[in-house]
């Protein structure tokens, strides 16, 4: 009873984050809320006895969700991606195919004829999926690791609002761009010294 309510949370948390997800009008929301989905998911998978691939899941998606946020964050010109943006394209067409292949697995979930081979219960399945998975591959997997941890750092320090020349220096010269184009408006944050007087000044001779 209490996996069966399990798998109801999790599945219902799952398809809400997801949908969510072409709802909201950021791309760092949207990313974190597909985080979400894909954590749901992970859950479902362990309660279902995946554990290799549940864990699996939980952790590769985490890193690559953050590593996402980080550069969008850190290169888009866009805000911190939180101004308001269309997420979805060609809406209707998106909508017809999403119920499509939502009715489609679902057919295939409950009426599909799945094999059912049990293994030994000793037998170390976990151990046997990630030495196929991963066995030959170690080296490529560790060197990738070293190199998404260097990649979330250096995304990190070029966010930054500080420069090598100073804490001011980033900001001489740039003007964050407006939250709203027809009032002018700067999203929150430290503006650059004068830039408020200026838009007063102008204001007043109009």
């Amino acid at each position: 009873m209490t996996v069966d309510l399990a798998f109801w949370v999790f599945g219902l948390g799952a398809v809400t984050t997801g949908w969510r997800v072409f709802r909201t009008a950021s791309m760092v929301r949207a990313t974190f809320l597909l985080l979400a989905s894909f954590l749901n998911v992970g859950a479902i998978i362990l309660l279902l006895g995946g554990a290799y691939l549940g864990v699996a899941l939980l952790f590769m998606m985490t890193v690559e969700m953050a590593v996402m946020a980080i550069f969008m964050v850190a290169f888009m010109m866009n805000p911190a991606g939180l101004n308001p943006m269309t997420m979805v394209h060609q809406p209707r067409l998106a909508a017809a195919a999403g119920w499509v292949a939502f009715v489609a697995g679902a057919v295939m979930a409950g009426r599909g004829n799945f094999p059912e081979r049990p293994l030994p219960g000793g037998r170390p399945v976990i151990a046997d999926l990630g030495a196929e998975l991963m066995g030959r591959s170690m080296l490529i997997f560790e060197t990738a690791g070293v190199a998404l941890v260097a990649t979330m750092i250096g995304a990190v320090v070029l966010s930054s609002r500080r420069s090598r020349f100073g804490d001011e220096a980033g900001d001489e010269g740039s003007l964050p761009p407006a939250l709203d184009p027809d009032t002018g408006s700067y999203p929150p944050g430290v503006i650059p010294e004068g830039v408020g007087s200026g838009h007063d000044h102008h204001g007043g001779h109009g």
